[in-house]
């Protein structure tokens, strides 16, 4: 039986569009907030995308470079 993704899928690409709406809230560049978090400006690009799919812990630590908090990353609102 093959597993179906595209809930997840949906998921994170509401995750990537929230981590862009708050990045650009804060006037923060794709490599700012990758200095932040340690990482890369192509991760946070991926993110954005919904192309990677970052871990809990990565996420949070993206809200509180970001000032929010991680529910405010998940939510579809």
């Amino acid at each position: 039986m093959k597993k179906d993704n595209s809930r997840h899928i949906v998921t994170y690409q509401k995750i990537g569009n929230n981590v862009r709406k708050y990045r650009k809230k804060k006037n923060y560049s794709q490599e700012e907030l990758s200095f932040l978090i340690s990482s890369t400006r192509n991760y946070i690009g991926c993110i954005e995308r919904g192309e990677k799919f970052p871990s809990i812990a990565v996420i949070k630590d993206i809200a509180n470079a970001l000032g929010c908090e991680l529910h405010e990353l998940c939510d579809d609102r």
